[in-house]
């Protein structure tokens, strides 16, 4: 019972749910992401170089039972053509580029509405000397000293001008 009462401890940590929220958000993300590199970008720039789709750009290795040329990627394949398939590469490339330059702009987006909520309701900056960190009493996390929940294990903390305070 000792193992089921930990899982359940670690199952239900904050981090561990947000980790999971944060998974299936990138996941459908993710779909939204292939849908613009595959739908959007993709068929202006093959319209450009003559091909409205880089996944069928291979490199022949072997033929398969029937012999080449294969009109697309797919036929090579169904006949066992053994090839190297630089266009799929291609659009995963585009699409992790996408990706990375979309969450540049979204952590950059953040951390500007983040620095204007600063200056706007002025956050209050620790002064020289003060302590800015802790340890959670409970499970011996480093966390903000004005925290009063422990964001690891969730434990309800005193606040800092309460006596005796963690």
């Amino acid at each position: 019972m000792r193992i089921v009462r930990e899982f359940k401890k670690f199952a239900l940590r904050g981090s561990l749910i947000d980790l999971a929220v944060g998974f299936t958000v990138g996941a459908a993300f993710t779909t939204i992401v292939k849908s613009l590199v595959g739908d959007i970008i993709m068929p202006p720039i093959g319209l450009l170089i003559g091909r409205a789709d880089f996944a069928n750009f291979f490199l022949l290795l072997k033929s398969g039972s029937k012999a080449a040329p294969y009109a697309t990627l797919g036929d090579a394949q169904s006949v066992g053509a053994v090839t190297i398939n630089y266009g799929v590469f291609l659009n995963n490339l585009m699409a992790f580029l996408i990706v990375a330059l979309t969450m540049f702009f979204v952590v950059r987006l953040i951390n500007r509405v983040d620095t204007k909520l600063e200056e706007e309701f002025g956050k209050e900056k620790p002064k020289a000397g003060d302590p800015t960190e802790k340890k959670c009493p409970y499970c011996l996390s480093t966390i903000a000293f004005k925290a009063t929940r422990c964001p690891a294990c969730t434990s309800q903390l005193k606040t800092v001008g309460e006596a005796g305070s963690a």
